[in-house]
C-alpha cells in the first residue's frame, strides 16, 4: 500500500533514508537552504516556494491555487511504488496540509472526516494549513468537507516541529 511520509526540514534526510522514499514534495519559504537528498533523484522532487500564512503579508508569498495545483500534479504523478516524503520547515501546518489533500485526491471516495481523523492520529502536533485545505477543497470539489473536517480536528499541540509520521492512502 503507498504511504505518504511527513517530516520537518531538520529530519528529511533520515526520514527519506528511513522509508525508501522514491519522491519528495518540499513546501518551504522562498530563500530556504535546501539540499535534496542524494537519494532521491532531482526528476522526483518538487520544490514550493509558499510561506505558511492564512492572509497576505508583505515579503511572504501565500498560498495560491498554483501552488495546490503544482501538490496536486506531482502526487497524482507519483508512481507509488515507494513512499512520498513531504516536508516544510517544521513538518506541522504546511506539509500536513499537503499530506491530507494527498490523500483526498488519491482516494477521492474516502470521507474527509476519516482522513482528518487519521492525520491527527498519527501526528499530535498537525495543524494544516487553512487556506491550502480551502483551496484544495474548491479544486476537489469536496464542498467544504475538507474545510470542515480540518477545522473540527482543530490546532495541533503545541511543538517547535513535527515528530515524522506516516498518512497511508487507504
Amino acid at each position: 500500500m503507498p504511504t505518504l511520509h511527513v517530516c520537518p526540514l531538520s529530519r528529511l534526510p533520515e526520514t527519506v533514508a528511513a522509508t525508501g522514499a522514491s519522491h519528495v514534495l518540499t513546501l518551504i519559504n522562498v530563500g530556504t537552504p535546501l539540499e535534496r537528498p542524494a537519494v532521491i533523484d532531482a526528476g522526483n522532487h518538487v520544490v514550493i516556494g509558499v510561506s505558511d500564512i492564512a492572509a497576505a503579508r508583505d515579503g511572504h508569498v501565500l498560498p495560491a491555487e498554483e501552488h495546490v495545483a503544482r501538490v496536486l500534479d506531482f502526487v497524482r504523478t507519483w508512481p507509488r511504488e515507494k513512499p512520498l516524503v513531504i516536508h516544510c520547515y517544521a513538518g506541522i501546518s504546511r506539509s500536513t496540509a499537503a499530506a491530507y489533500i494527498a490523500a483526498c485526491a488519491l482516494a477521492p471516495e474516502r470521507d474527509e472526516a476519516a482522513i482528518a481523523d487519521a492525520l491527527r492520529a498519527a501526528s499530535p502536533s498537525a495543524t494544516p494549513n487553512p487556506l491550502f485545505v480551502a483551496i484544495a477543497d474548491r479544486m476537489l470539489d469536496r464542498d467544504g468537507r475538507m474545510v470542515a473536517a480540518i477545522a473540527r480536528i482543530g490546532r495541533g499541540a503545541d511543538a517547535f516541529e513535527g515528530t515524522p509520521f506516516t498518512l497511508a492512502l487507504a
